[in-house]
C-alpha cells in the first residue's frame, strides 16, 4: 500500500525552477533513497514535504490525505518526521529533553497545570520520562540522557537528532545525509540503526545520501534527480548501472 504518494511537484524561486515535475511513490514499510549531486533539489523537496516551502503546484498525499502546503506543524501531526543535514538539536537541553520535545505532539498539559504543579503535570512528565528513556534505550543514548546535547559524540548526536524524530510517532521518517560527517565505523552501525527502526517501529524511510556504500546496502528503491528533475527511478541495483546516473551523478 502506497503511504507517500507526490504527483507533479514544483516550486520556483525568482523565476527559477528549483523542483519541477517531481513525482515519487512510497509504499509503507520500504526504505527508499533520494540520491542526485549537490545542487539537484533533494533538501529541496524535503522541505516541500514538511511545510517548510509552499510547493507551486504538485499534490502531496501522506496515507490518503491530501497536505499540499499545509504549515509543518500540521504535517508532522499528520505524520512527517525529519531529520537535518546539519544536524538540529536544542544544544542547551539534555539528551532526555531533547527526546521529550519531540512528545510534546502527543502530551499535553495547561499552562495554568504547569505554573501550579497540578497532579496532572506530574503524570505527563512521568509517562514522558519513560517514553523517552524507552527511546533512548534503543539507540543506547540512556546513559547519557542527563549530559548536553552538545557534549556528545557528533554519531551520537545524529542517533539522537533520529531519536527525537521518532519520538513524535511519525509514519514516514525523513533522513537528509545522515552519514554526513561519519566515519566509516560510525557509518556502518548507522545503517544497522536505520534497518533497526524501519524493521522494529514499523516505519517507512526516505533518505537522501551521497554515501553510496549506504544506499547501495540498505535502500531498496531509488528516485535521482538531477537539476530539479527526476533523471531515473526504480531498483537500487538498476538506478546506479544506469548511464545517464553514473554520468549525471557519478561523472564519469
Amino acid at each position: 500500500m502506497t503511504l507517500l504518494d507526490v504527483r507533479n511537484l514544483g516550486i520556483s524561486f525568482g523565476g527559477l525552477r528549483a523542483v519541477d515535475n517531481f513525482e515519487i511513490q512510497i509504499k509503507k514499510g520500504q526504505l527508499y533513497g533520494l540520491i542526485g549531486p549537490n545542487g539537484a533539489g533533494k533538501t529541496t523537496v524535503f522541505n516541500l514535504l514538511t511545510g517548510v516551502y509552499k510547493p507551486s503546484d504538485g499534490k502531496i498525499t501522506l496515507d490518503g490525505k491530501n497536505i499540499t502546503g499545509a504549515a509543518t506543524i500540521d504535517i508532522n501531526k499528520a505524520g512527517i518526521a525529519r531529520t537535518f543535514q546539519n544536524i538540529r538539536l536544542f544544544k542547551d537541553l539534555s539528551v532526555l529533553d531533547n527526546v521529550k520535545v519531540g512528545l510534546h505532539n502527543q502530551y499535553s498539559y495547561s499552562t495554568i497545570t504547569g505554573i501550579l504543579r497540578l497532579p496532572k503535570y506530574f503524570k505527563v512528565e512521568k509517562e514522558m520520562n519513560e517514553k523517552a528513556m524507552e527511546l533512548l534505550k534503543v539507540f543506547d543514548l540512556d546513559k547519557e540522557a542527563d549530559f548536553l546535547a552538545s557534549n556528545l559524540p557528533y554519531g551520537k548526536q545524529r542517533k539522537l537528532e533520529i531519536a527525537r524524530a521518532l519520538a513524535t510517532n511519525p509514519k514516514l521518517l525523513l533522513l537528509d545525509e545522515p552519514a554526513a560527517g561519519m566515519n566509516p565505523n560510525e557509518t556502518s552501525e548507522l545503517m544497522d540503526t536505520i534497518r533497526f527502526v524501519r524493521d522494529n517501529f514499523d516505519m517507512t524511510i526516505l533518505l537522501i545520501e551521497h554515501d553510496m556504500k549506504l544506499v547501495s546496502g540498505i535502500c531498496e528503491e531509488l528516485t535521482v534527480l538531477n537539476f530539479g528533475q527526476v533523471l531515473a527511478k526504480g531498483k537500487t541495483a538498476e538506478v546506479l548501472n544506469d548511464p545517464q546516473v553514473i554520468k549525471a551523478y557519478l561523472g564519469e
